[in-house]
């Protein structure tokens, strides 16, 4: 499309006589063209000048100015190295008068305009680069290397940082460019030579960039964003920077690389220094801490260019000041590195781009979203108008009338009317953006000694040895202290908060974040009041909190499905195989946690719970099972035969954990008929799926930076622990048909394939389903099972009149009855529930004996995830707190402990009868 197909607007001349001369050397052009040019020359001397050294050039750009915009690009990728001064320039002022053009008439939007300058900001450095670089090459000053290593600049590379690497250059911007070269191109043989070359390149290339000649420039160009300026040479190696950023890396150059791009010399290169970037950009949990350092960082920016105060707009600084481009920039790059470690979707350089990613996330409401980016397009339009008249890097509005008269001519408005324009946005976008910032006032502590005693000794703890935490955490400590003291019992509350301050590790991310989210303050007195346990649990795991605020804490709970898929992504971003490992962790505890909490809050009943906690954890082995297989095929080659799958056993395979179960597994492979794995180093079928279940294993238990997954249990598996730890189908049919006692057979109840081979899974089921069948005719199995009753009894003896696992009637006694009516029904099903109800199916017991084992595997259940959420362990009336004892209440449907109590006896000796009688005509026929 030409230009004057989509002129929009256009300027109203300032300057009227300048304005009348350009439009009569183009009066052969279209009419809304020519006004458009007559409004751009009379409000801009800069644009004028433009149009008269580039006439002829730019009446055949007019007609495609797309195409010679690309053409002029591409031309500065190809400018020889002797002509890079006079055709760079060249092409600047063409690019220049194009874009300024389309800008003013509204041809190109805001954001076309700001990537045609990035772009050929990037075209221009990337052959400086290869020019200058080949030319150290040819002079034999960098050992080793031809002329064909110049393509790629022998592998040194700029990143386009700020406004250049978000694609947003400003119409007279400087570039910020960080210069690197490749560690790993060089040995230390060539190593210093290579360096120095660089550093002439980068050196020669900011001159020819930079320096103003009788032809103009082409970008002032400034190198001082690199690690320590002050002090380091002007082109470092990529080891030297990733060793600053590690060490001494800054809040405001995490901010910086948000916008970082590979944009000439080696861009590969710098690709793949930006991935080993990322880490350092973006935290793994939320990132609260970064406010208070963009908070700091637009102070200093004031007080330094003394832009502090209320607005007043003469001399306004439209980019720094009250209101301005960089407020909304800084918004959205602090919104971004909290939240941008786990949602990589925010990893994006632009402004209008991570604004919408924002607001689809949850972290900015839609409408100031788009109120904030409205106004960022207004302003840079200004910041562009100001740029314009003379191509100077200037961002405040005029001081005179006569600077207002032509701004408001540029713009097509009176001068009124754009004072009030730019004042309204202004302050819309102070009051949009600075309660994010500015913290406020720490509230006043009430005058009382509650809590005195643990407040001066809290200044030892690990929390609060940073001055810096002390600070956040006296905002948030009369809010604690309401908090607490609206517990049922305080002084147990504050008990238990103190134990987990004790705990943190550190203070100032944890605070910062429940600074930034009170509901959190909330959430964890309400866990201190309550659950022990789960208090004690967040000191060592804190960073669990970031999921309550992640945006579908409270949303429905997405099955085991979807969290394999939501795991399976996750991994598939990890770097590396630790990575991957502590990626599953950190999704296990995030997700463990708010199970726990829907809990604890009533959302979820201790039955759901149960399916939950289950859920999660078999997930966590089917998103992860593949991870290990590859791993393990890297060394020693794909899974020989038709692979392995992982059984769930105990209650895993029935569907029901608690807060603390660990798993039940094991594995079980078919070699068919290969002998030994095809890979660099070889295994025989047997040992390759031995080591490959302790592979699995190791990835599930083993403590690393975010703790361990869970503790794993395979003495299920054929034999026990004298066993081997994977079996092969043909042995595990042999085994459990010929050699397998009545309770493995019991166990085999419960079996669940839950990661592996889906064929192999298939054919486990039916074997499984076969084995049932051939086994409920036994005639021992209820002699068998009375004998192992005997035998727990003996051993696990309960702990108290509130142990819901061990006793006659409880519980495990319960589990056991049910798996023994499954058996002997020989029924598929693996929940208790089910397992019962097959008992009378079969005719083995009625109805009424259905509902007592019922009634007690209900009410035990209940105490059993309720002791394990609240304590870790068994219940203790006398210790648990009134906040637990509450919990307990309202989970089993009671009024008070006693008549809990006395319910637990009278359901205990019920279902006690029923499996006494039950296996008693054996025991006493």
């Amino acid at each position: 499309m030409t230009f004057e197909s989509r002129i929009s607007r256009a300027p109203r001349a300032y300057d009227t006589d300048r304005a009348d001369e350009l439009a009569a050397a183009f009066r052969d052009l279209p009419p809304a063209t020519v006004n458009v040019i007559h409004g751009a020359a009379g409000c801009s001397p800069y644009l004028a000048t433009l149009l008269t050294k580039e006439a002829d050039w730019i009446r055949a750009a007019l007609d495609d100015p797309e195409k010679a915009l690309a053409d002029e690009i591409d031309r500065a990728r190809a400018v020889s190295r002797e002509d890079l001064s006079i055709e760079l320039r060249r092409a600047k002022r063409r690019v220049a008068l194009i874009t300024g053009l389309a800008d003013v008439a509204g041809v190109w939007p805001l954001e076309t305009v700001t990537a045609a300058l990035s772009d050929f900001a990037d075209a221009s450095v990337d052959d400086c680069l290869r020019q200058l670089v080949g030319h150290e090459i040819a002079r034999g000053k960098i050992p080793g290397l031809t002329e064909q290593d110049a393509e790629t600049a022998a592998g040194m590379f700029a990143l386009s940082m700020g406004k250049g690497g978000a694609g947003e250059l400003n119409y007279s911007s400087d570039i910020d460019l960080i210069v690197l070269f490749d560690s790993d191109r060089f040995d230390a043989s060539n190593y210093d030579d290579a360096r120095a070359a660089f550093i002439r390149a980068t050196r020669k290339m900011a001159t020819t960039m930079s320096d103003v000649t009788d032809q103009g420039y082409v970008f002032r160009t400034d190198l001082r964003l690199r690690p320590d300026a002050s002090v380091t040479p002007v082109c470092l190696s990529t080891d030297a920077a990733e060793h600053y950023y590690e060490s001494v890396g800054r809040t405001w150059e995490r901010a910086a690389y948000i916008k970082a791009r590979a944009g000439a010399g080696d861009v590969k290169a710098g690709e793949r220094f930006l991935k080993t970037m990322q880490p350092f950009v973006w935290r793994k949990h939320l990132d609260f801490a970064s406010i208070q350092d963009a908070h700091d960082m637009r102070l200093k920016i004031r007080d330094h260019k003394g832009l502090a105060g209320d607005l007043k707009l003469d001399g306004h600084n439209i980019k720094l000041g009250r209101g301005g481009i960089r407020e909304i920039e800084f918004f959205t790059q602090t919104r971004q590195l909290i939240a941008g470690g786990r949602d990589p979707d925010l990893r994006v350089r632009d402004t209008k781009t991570g604004l919408e990613r924002l607001a689809a996330a949850g972290w900015v409401p839609v409408d100031d979203a788009k109120t904030l980016y409205d106004h960022y397009r207004y302003h840079r339009e200004i910041e562009h108008r100001l740029q314009m008249v003379a191509d100077q890097q200037t961002h405040s509005l005029p001081t005179s009338d006569a600077g207002w008269e032509r701004l408001a001519a540029f713009v097509d408005m009176d001068v009124a009317a754009l004072r009030a324009e730019l004042s309204d946005r202004s302050e819309q976008v102070h009051a949009l953006t600075e309660g994010f910032f500015a913290p406020d006032a720490a509230p006043v502590e009430p005058v009382d000694d509650f809590g005195a005693d643990f407040v001066a000794r809290w200044h030892s703890y690990p929390a609060l040895r940073s001055e810096r935490a002390v600070e956040i955490f006296k905002r948030l400590r009369p809010e604690i202290f309401a908090r607490l003291k609206e517990a049922a019992k305080p002084e147990e509350a504050l008990l238990q908060f103190d134990g987990f301050l004790r705990g943190l590790p550190a203070g100032v991310q944890l605070f910062s974040l429940f600074d930034a989210n009170p509901q959190l303050t909330k959430l964890i007195v309400d866990i201190c009041a309550t659950a022990p346990a789960l208090a004690k649990y967040l000191s060592r795991n804190s960073d669990v909190f970031d999921m309550v605020i992640g945006g579908d804490f409270f949303a429905p709970w997405p099955g085991t499905d979807a969290l394999t898929q939501m795991l399976s992504e996750d991994l598939d971003r990890a770097g590396d195989y630790e990575d991957a490992l502590n990626a599953a962790r950190r999704f296990m505890k995030e997700w463990h946690f708010r199970i726990g909490v829907h809990h604890l809050q009533g959302l979820i009943s201790g039955s759901e719970s149960g399916t939950q906690y289950s859920d999660l954890a078999s997930s966590v082995i089917a998103g992860l099972w593949p991870v290990v297989v590859d791993e393990f095929a890297r060394k020693h080659g794909p899974m020989p035969g038709a692979g392995a799958v992982v059984l769930g056993m105990g209650s895993l395979g029935a569907a029901r954990l608690n807060a603390g179960s660990d798993l039940d597994l094991i594995m079980i492979y078919d070699p068919q008929d290969a002998t030994e794995s095809d890979g660099r180093r070889p295994l025989a079928v047997r040992p390759y799926y031995a080591r490959l279940t302790q592979a699995l294993i190791t990835a599930v238990t083993a403590p690393m930076a975010d703790g361990q997954l869970y503790e794993v249990d395979m003495r299920l598996r054929p034999s026990g622990r004298q066993g081997p730890v994977a079996t092969s189908l043909s042995s595990f049919d042999t085994y459990q048909h010929t050699e397998a006692w009545t309770w493995e057979h019991l166990a085999l109840t419960r079996a669940r394939p839950i990661a592996g081979s889906k064929e192999l899974a298939d054919r486990v089921e039916t074997l499984r389903r076969a084995i049932l069948q051939e086994k409920s005719n036994g005639e021992t199995i209820l002699a068998d099972v009375a004998e192992m009753r005997r035998r727990l009894s003996v051993a696990k003896a309960p702990d108290g009149v509130w142990d819901a696992k061990n006793g006659a009637g409880r519980l495990m006694d319960v589990e056991l009855c049910s798996q023994t009516a499954a058996l002997r029904a020989g029924a598929p099903v693996r929940g208790v529930a089910e397992q019962i109800n097959a008992g009378v199916v079969s005719g083995w017991f009625d109805a009424a004996d259905e509902a007592a084992l019922c009634r007690s595997a209900s009410l035990f259940w209940s105490l059993q995830a309720a002791a394990r959420l609240l304590t870790g362990g068994t219940l203790d009336p006398e210790k648990l707190g009134e906040g637990g004892l509450r919990f307990i209440l309202r989970e089993t449907g009671f009024d008070d402990v006693a008549s809990l109590t006395q319910e637990m006896e009278r359901v205990a000796a019920e279902a006690n009868t029923v499996i006494s009688q039950l296996l008693g005509e054996v025991e006493h026929g």
